[in-house]
């Protein structure tokens, strides 16, 4: 235990910040993957559901094709899978330490499921912008 207005940290204040952390950063990421299916759900309802909508999207690029099927669910697939895992997974995260800061891991992973989760829904505004 630590007395408390000393720097330290005790082992039980450091499994509250722990607990702290991972339930607002698992509702958040709920709240994306959840925003991220109905934008790709309501974004399938007018997509145009051909081979590879890359053409599509841009003439020019000479990519390899991608289907509307992937190109509107794989990013919604993989944060659910992630949530699922951070829900799931707390004490195998918690024993799991990368760095020093658990507040610079959960930013970190913030980070990450944000760019997902923007890769997303741009995803989805492409589709919609493409069966208007």
């Amino acid at each position: 235990m630590s007395v408390p207005g000393v720097l330290g940290m005790s082992f039980d204040d450091e499994t509250d910040s722990f607990l702290r952390l991972h339930r607002m950063f698992t509702f958040h990421l709920g709240v994306a993957v959840s925003l991220a299916w109905m934008t790709s759900l309501y974004a399938a309802a007018y997509a145009p559901w051909v081979r590879n909508i890359r053409s599509l999207i841009d003439p020019f690029a000479a990519g390899r094709p991608e289907s509307t099927w992937s190109f509107l669910f794989a990013l919604p697939v993989v944060l659910t899978i992630a949530w699922l895992m951070s829900v799931f997974g707390r004490e195998a995260l918690r024993n799991m330490r990368m760095l020093s800061s658990q507040l610079l891991e959960f930013a970190i992973a913030g980070a990450v499921a944000f760019a997902l989760f923007y890769m997303s829904i741009d995803r989805a505004v492409t589709a919609l912008l493409l069966g208007v």
